[in-house]
């Protein structure tokens, strides 16, 4: 059953497509494990305290503390509790810390369980940079994109079985009799499944955002030239759709240059594609050229780090896990257990998915006032230690201090 709301809560509502907010929406929070802890109540301070200066006291999140991971083991249930599963369900809206994922052995990812069994299946995020912030790159404020990368398919959908497992052996043996294919003693095997259906609800979801938000372009990124029918079947179903569905409103790059003289009509969003590996080295050397991204599973993950990195890092990378009138706002980092207690963590990617959460809500006037204060923070250097260590003459700042200085500024 699910839990019983907090005082005066109400749930948020899925009508017509759009997430609808009460005034007082009910939001689980799951704390999450490492670090987890610390830096949810930083968020949670910092956004009531937002969400109140913005409409002065109208408007209040009744959080709902639900378990998963470390803290439900240690009350004796699963990792990821049924009763944490419902609450998401009924109140559609929740935001949660990292969760701790054992590497080769151990349980699956709880992340990844989140995304399949919700049906969570764009991954969004958005990465951008803020003045002040230490960068590997010369132009790192070109970078100002947003990442939608398929959840719930490609190597990630969990199909794969251990060398010299029965099952591995099972699936080796008929594909070398029924398919001919040959595959060497001793191999894990794994599956990589990738639909039309899932590529063409990601691309819808990257579409309407880019249309919504007026952004200039939809890449597609792939590894079609290689694996031609999982992520060259992600491309040409891309395309397929953004001309199905939005052909009045879109345009390929193609016909960009053979019907329009290089220039993209005014009012029409672009459409192309980029190799999978050529993408890495033009995000580098080509920044600003690129804008909205969708891409399957496997490639996201790595190209959304990848370019967190141009601009800082994790401490600031937000996300969000987006379905169908479901979504889970996430911090996109680790746990980090050798921090924990130490008061040296950058709560800032979690503090930044709670401002995609309030824009979701559309709450964006409070999601702007804890933006605003971050980046008043940043440009003052006033940072915790990632950032200050690669900073001359810094004096890092701890999570509660620096918890402090953004919400002097909201």
């Amino acid at each position: 059953m699910p839990r019983k709301s907090p005082s005066g809560g109400e749930s948020v509502k899925f009508q017509n497509g759009e997430f609808v907010s009460p005034d007082n929406p009910v939001i689980p929070v799951m704390a999450g494990d490492g670090i987890g802890p610390e830096i949810t109540v930083s968020m949670r301070r910092i956004v009531d305290a937002a969400v109140a200066k913005a409409y002065g006291g109208k408007r209040a999140i009744r959080w709902l503390d639900v378990l998963a991971g470390e803290s439900a083991q240690a009350a004796g249930k699963d990792l990821l509790p049924q009763e944490t599963l419902d609450a998401i369900r009924q109140h559609r809206v929740a935001i949660k810390g990292p969760l701790m994922t054992p590497v080769g052995g151990g349980h699956r990812s709880l992340n990844v369980t989140l995304r399949q069994v919700l049906d969570l299946y764009a991954c969004v995020r958005p990465v951008e940079y803020f003045r002040g912030l230490p960068s590997p790159v010369c132009k790192p404020e070109q970078m100002n994109v947003v990442i939608f990368r398929e959840n719930t398919e490609d190597v990630y959908a969990g199909i794969e079985w251990p060398a010299d497992s029965a099952e591995a052996e099972k699936v080796r043996g008929f594909l070398k009799k029924e398919l001919k294919v040959s595959i060497r003693e001793h191999s894990g095997i794994g599956i990589k499944p990738m639909s039309r259906e899932g590529t063409e609800r990601l691309v819808r979801m990257a579409v309407k955002y880019a249309l919504k938000h007026k952004r200039r372009s939809v890449t597609l990124v792939h590894k079609g030239n290689i694996m031609k029918y999982t992520e060259g079947a992600f491309r040409d179903w891309g395309y397929a759709l953004a001309a199905r569905e939005f052909g009045g409103q879109t345009v390929t790059e193609t016909e960009v240059t053979e019907k329009h003289g290089g220039t993209a009509p005014a009012g029409k969003l672009v459409i192309k594609d980029r190799i999978a590996d050529n993408m890495f080295q033009q995000i580098l050397t080509r920044t600003n050229e690129y804008d909205v991204m969708a891409m399957p599973n496997l490639n996201g993950d790595y190209f959304s780090d990848a370019c967190a990195a141009q601009v800082g890092g994790l401490g600031i990378a937000p996300g969000a896990n987006i379905g169908d009138g479901l979504a889970v706002f996430e911090a996109t980092h680790g746990t980090a257990p050798k921090y924990v207690g130490k008061n040296l963590i950058n709560p800032g990617s979690l503090i930044l998915s709670a401002v995609m959460m309030l824009e979701h809500l559309g709450w964006g006037e409070s999601g702007a006032l804890v933006k605003s204060a971050l980046a008043g923070c940043f440009a003052a250097r006033e940072v915790t230690q990632d950032f200050a260590r690669q900073m001359e003459g810094v004096r890092p700042l701890g999570t509660t201090e620096f918890t402090a200085a953004a919400l002097a500024r909201i």
